[in-house]
């Protein structure tokens, strides 16, 4: 049997209460493993792609609802006061768990006209707007949650957001420290922009796992293509960063991110990268 339950906000107890019973809230979601990329935060996804994480239930961060076989029994009904109170729905679907955050701006009043034998006009009671598709769905028997932007889904999971790694001061000033950095002006440590700190992040560990011999031809490759955003001196191996922008390209070569078309020889820019032995 399907259902639907409401979180609300509060202090009490209980946070988690029955509102609906034998209904389907969403259409079923068919995601098969092709369309699923493991989360990477610098990655955008195709329209018909979710970012997943297996084994699910081991995560620190997952709900305890999902680690155990779900009994309604176990829930009281949401009184009518405490309606405007929800702050997530969650619909149990053959087994599977649906998640829909809950804003302000969903619940809603409106007069509208109807069109009847007369036109007519009515006051509609206060509803709740359910979206086509649901932020976030728990696969029972995968173990697999799928979502499309971890924004959305980081107050219904507290802790996920880990997932969104952003290098600490620390951590970029020992970047910008690499020897093939040379900082000009007064660019510094305060001056690195938050996307560019997770970048920053992901350069940290593709460095960690690069050969000493490779980062030659890295820098080659970079300057191949940034040759009229970044100053490179090959004297010293030195890629000069004056502003946050010139940062962003380096950071970018790093990750390998430029390349030609074998059709055309048009030079690009990936805005995501996924692995081809992946798919």
């Amino acid at each position: 049997m399907d259902h639907v339950l409401a979180k609300i906000k509060g202090h009490g107890k209980r946070k988690i209460f029955k509102l609906i019973s034998e209904k389907t809230l969403f259409n079923k979601l068919f995601v098969t493993d092709e369309a699923c990329v493991d989360y990477a935060p610098d990655h955008n996804l195709d329209e018909d792609s979710w970012f997943k994480i297996d084994n699910f239930s081991k995560q620190s961060y997952c709900l305890d609802i999902l680690k155990k076989e779900f009994d309604s029994k176990d829930y009281f009904d949401l009184s009518k006061d405490k309606f405007s109170s929800i702050n997530l729905l969650l619909a149990i679907q053959a087994g599977d768990f649906y998640f829909q955050k809950i804003t302000p701006s969903l619940f809603v009043t409106r007069k509208m006209i109807a069109f009847g034998e007369a036109a007519e006009i009515e006051s509609t009671e206060r509803r709740l707007v359910v979206n086509e598709f649901a932020d976030a769905v728990y696969f029972k028997e995968k173990d697999r949650l799928v979502f499309r932007s971890l924004a959305s889904i980081s107050s219904v999971f507290k802790g996920i957001d880990v997932l969104y790694k952003e290098a600490t001061n620390e951590e970029v000033e020992s970047f910008l420290e690499e020897d093939f950095i040379e900082l000009s002006g007064d660019f510094s440590t305060k001056k690195v922009s938050k996307p560019n700190r997770k970048r920053v992040a992901l350069a940290m560990d593709t460095l960690a796992t690069m050969a000493a011999e490779d980062r030659d031809q890295m820098c080659s490759y970079i300057h191949s293509y940034c040759e009229q955003k970044l100053k490179f001196d090959k004297d010293n191996s030195k890629f000069e960063v004056t502003t946050d922008d010139e940062l962003k390209y380096l950071l970018y070569g790093i990750e390998q991110r430029f390349y030609t078309t074998p059709l055309g020889h048009e030079r690009r820019l990936a805005n995501s990268v996924q692995a081809m032995d992946l798919l």
